[in-house]
């Protein structure tokens, strides 16, 4: 497992929740920040249902394509907050109002943030679409 990629994994998660039309998708690196997990991919669905087909698509592509399932997932939908990990990358999908609650960003505003290849905010992607 030492050719694992973990930031290419990371972006992965991240393309998968922007697939599910995620808004607002950042990755932190947290390589020097913490021991725990290299990445945080962070999103917000507009609601509960969005929250998990978020989940499921990145549950379901992950064992697809990776072979890996997630060490665990915690919350609930209700809470506005799902939280899927992957050890070395941690997902977690916000409503708008758990999001700021929650405030991670703020929390770790110090982690460099990723670049990311797509727009990482379905609200634009939709209106150009439209």
């Amino acid at each position: 497992m030492s050719d694992f990629d973990t930031e290419a994994f990371a972006l992965r998660l991240a393309e998968l929740a922007d697939s599910k039309l995620a808004i607002d998708v950042a990755v932190l690196d947290m390589r020097e920040l913490v021991s725990y997990t290299d990445f945080l991919v962070i999103c917000t669905a507009r609601n509960e249902r969005q929250s998990a087909a978020i989940t499921d698509e990145v549950r379901i592509s992950v064992k697809r394509d990776e072979g890996m399932l997630p060490s665990g997932v915690e919350g609930k939908d209700a809470m506005g907050w799902l939280v899927m990990d992957y050890l070395d990358c941690v997902l977690h999908v916000f409503t708008p109002e758990a999001r700021e609650r929650f405030a991670l960003e703020e929390l770790w505003h110090e982690a460099p943030r990723l670049e990311l290849a797509f727009a990482g905010d379905g609200d634009s992607r939709r209106a150009a679409s439209g």
